[in-house]
């Protein structure tokens, strides 16, 4: 399996690690590294997510790297990474990727 970012995505966790960075550079780096940690691990295991609560209608699933939500689905061998939110925030609808 393959990660990837849609471009929304890509902008919203680039935010998120600015954010953090902003406050404390080195929480940044290890949110960041964290990140990617969490999101490796979809390539042997990509359904292991939660399905999101408050869709759990849709094909859409979550790993958290607190405290952002990353929203996922899965296309083919492809993970893509479609949303990341504040915990806090109340999530609007996933999408499917735009060039999946």
């Amino acid at each position: 399996m393959k990660i990837r970012f849609t471009p929304s995505a890509r902008t919203q966790f680039l935010a998120a690690v600015g954010y953090i960075y902003r406050e404390n550079p080195r929480a940044a780096v290890d949110f960041r590294r964290n990140a990617e940690k969490v999101l490796s691990r979809l390539r042997m295991f990509p359904h292991s997510g939660r399905k999101l609560p408050e869709f759990p209608d849709l094909p859409f699933r979550e790993v958290i790297v607190v405290p952002y939500r990353f929203f996922y689905h899965v296309k083919g061998k492809i993970v893509w990474i479609v949303a990341i939110w504040h915990g806090a925030q109340m999530p609007k609808e996933p999408n499917e990727p735009e060039n999946a």
